[in-house]
């Protein structure tokens, strides 16, 4: 098992601090969860504790970074995106060239239950114009993510990020291409009859579906979303080319996220395979264990699985 992301995060930052001077970090005390910490230790003079306060951080930060300044705003996601309005108006209206960073993402984060379980954050942030939205799967890609948004993104991001480690999935050597989905499991376009399209801790679960199946004889095709948006939709179209079923994977709402995502796709196309939309279906979450939770809610590797040799069962049957 690999790091969190919010680990190769805070590692990330503190290295990208020694060359880009521009960086500074604010945090609503939350700076160990969010491991922002590790900058803070290394470059006190450029952290700022804003206390339990998201919403004058986010002003802070907006107006600090028209003076040069490369700000990372970091907090769990749902009480950072809770101020709403604030990014809104002086992030996203203003074009700030801000990084809002959320943490402990998803049911993913367990037994502190669902008042701080970030289950719409990408929805929000996707809905707003100017704003980029990014979900690495993995240690490995967070870092690639990370040197994207310090030396090329121009305006305001939204990174997301787990409390729970995650298996080191990132291909050996492969190039990061910025925006672009990634196989991570695939068949080739003859034989891909079902994909399954993962971001975040959902690509894991989707990747642990795939190794299911295969003992069944069953092949599903398992691609990377690390950008949701822009979203690339000419990649997916491409890929679905020979397919009858589409999958998406997500620890968030289906309503507005990598769902969502597919779903605009699609509706540009004539002929498309059929979507099924894996994630929390409009309920909150609770509390429990991350695995249990995932069980629940149809998105660990089993029910991932198990869905998608019903729902091919039912092609068959047609």
């Amino acid at each position: 098992m690999g790091k969190a992301t919010r680990q190769a995060f805070g590692e990330s930052l503190a290295r990208l601090g020694e060359s880009h001077p521009e960086i500074v970090v604010f945090d609503a005390d939350l700076s160990k969860s969010t491991k922002s910490e590790i900058f803070a230790k290394k470059f006190p003079k450029r952290f700022f504790e804003m206390g339990i306060a998201e919403a004058n951080m986010i002003g802070t930060a907006a107006g600090i970074s028209f003076t040069g300044k490369l700000p990372f705003l970091c907090s769990f996601g749902c009480f950072l995106t809770g101020r709403y309005d604030t990014i809104r108006l002086s992030a996203a209206y203003a074009q700030a060239n801000i990084r809002l960073v959320g943490t402990h993402a998803g049911v993913g984060i367990g037994d502190d239950g669902h008042s701080q379980m970030g289950l719409e954050d990408i929805s929000l942030m996707r809905a707003l114009p100017t704003m980029g939205v990014f979900q690495p799967m993995d240690a490995v890609e967070t870092e690639h993510v990370m040197n994207y948004l310090v030396t090329q993104w121009k305006g305001p991001a939204y990174l997301r990020l787990t409390r729970q480690n995650l298996p080191d999935l990132y291909p050996a050597g492969a190039a990061f291409k910025p925006g672009k989905l990634m196989a991570i499991r695939d068949s080739g376009s003859s034989s891909r009859q079902a994909i399954c399209l993962a971001s975040g801790a959902g690509v894991a679960e989707a990747v642990e579906a795939a190794k299911i199946l295969q003992e069944k004889g069953i092949t599903l095709s398992v691609w990377n979303a690390h950008c949701l948006k822009p979203f690339d939709e000419s990649t997916l179209i491409e890929i679905i080319q020979n397919s009858k079923l589409l999958f998406t994977v997500e620890d968030h709402t289906v309503i507005g996220g990598l769902g969502s995502c597919a779903a605009e796709t699609l509706a540009k196309l004539s002929k498309h395979p059929r979507l099924i939309r894996l994630g929390i279906q409009d309920v909150f979450g609770e509390s429990g264990e991350p695995l249990e939770l995932y069980d629940k809610f149809g998105i660990s590797g089993k029910a991932i699985a198990q869905r998608v040799q019903e729902e091919l069962q039912a092609e068959a049957r047609k």
